[in-house]
């Protein structure tokens, strides 16, 4: 049995995952690429595979018709929008994901960012490097309002690290009417920040929704980027009326875009899941449903 490897850096910090399908006798293929394989490149990979780790790289149709041993994949990871799951269940490939594995991760990362653009971090660090003492004024996270949108697995962490710290935390899910206190457009009217963890690509904060926000705003986004809109956002940010961003999955990848101008926006090459401990849990996690659903 073969298992090909789709995750850029599967195994670089742990090999306990890799191991658990060594010791059933399974080859593995890891990505020879080091990065997000293309359709072709993945194509390929898949020629004799009966299942995939998968990352980021597009799994459609014509990739699972090309695939004919393929019987299982498992995405290390949340997102599955990468994957066309009806396609697959028309194929008979079973598909599973690991939402658990970076709740904490990703939820430490956001506060992190939050944190760093509210104390003034990196404008303070920049003056010192250029010889310039000054001492800038920032703000706590006690008090202030942030805006959850988004009341999955990472929201809720988010929203409870937050609160531990003093925020008021308003929340707006779309799909959990019970959960929300408050709707999309009162929550951008009153926050002091906005914090994003939706699923899916469709845009979420465009020109409209940056219109309803406060002035001097930080958006924070750990979802995707295009759930915001690229302009609009570039437009806001140089202007000021954001003061701050954060994103981490972005709109291309690499990113060389204009929001690289804004010495306001801090931009992280998706590493919001690279820590040692959610590394080792969704990896371990995926090989276990990768091995559930191979039957071994």
């Amino acid at each position: 049995m073969k298992v090909a490897v789709g995750a850029s850096s599967f195994s670089d910090s742990s090999d306990k995952a890799i191991t658990l399908l060594l010791e059933k006798g399974i080859e593995v293929v890891k990505n020879p690429y080091k990065r997000r394989m293309t359709e072709d490149e993945i194509i390929k990979h898949l020629s004799d595979a009966d299942g995939l780790l998968a990352g980021l790289e597009p799994l459609n149709e014509n990739v699972f018709r090309q695939a004919p041993h393929l019987r299982a994949v498992a995405r290390i990871g949340i997102g599955m929008d990468n994957v066309d799951q009806e396609a697959a269940r028309r194929y008979g490939i079973k598909i599973s994901n690991t939402p658990d594995g970076p709740t904490q991760a990703v939820a430490e990362m956001t506060l992190t960012n939050l944190l760093t653009l509210i104390h003034e971090v990196l404008p303070s660090n920049e003056d010192v490097h250029n010889g310039v003492w000054k001492k800038r004024i920032g703000r706590s996270v006690r008090g202030i309002k942030v805006f959850v949108i988004g009341y999955g697995h990472i929201g809720r962490k988010t929203a409870e690290l937050l609160e531990l710290l003093g925020a008021e935390v308003l929340i707006y899910d779309k799909y959990n009417e019970a959960a929300s206190t408050c709707s999309l457009e009162k929550g951008l009217q009153t926050a002091d920040a906005v914090t994003l963890h939706v699923s899916g690509n469709r845009e979420v904060i465009g020109v409209r929704e940056m219109e309803f926000m406060k002035e001097g705003v930080i958006l924070l986004n750990s979802a995707r980027g295009t759930v915001v809109n690229e302009n609009a956002l570039y437009d806001n940010l140089m202007s000021g009326k954001i003061a701050g961003y954060w994103g981490d999955a972005l709109w291309q990848e690499p990113y060389y875009g204009k929001v690289c101008e804004c010495r306001n926006a801090i931009l992280t090459p998706h590493i919001c899941t690279y820590t040692t401990t959610c590394r080792e849990s969704m990896e371990t996690e995926a090989v276990q449903n990768l091995l559930r659903d191979l039957g071994v």
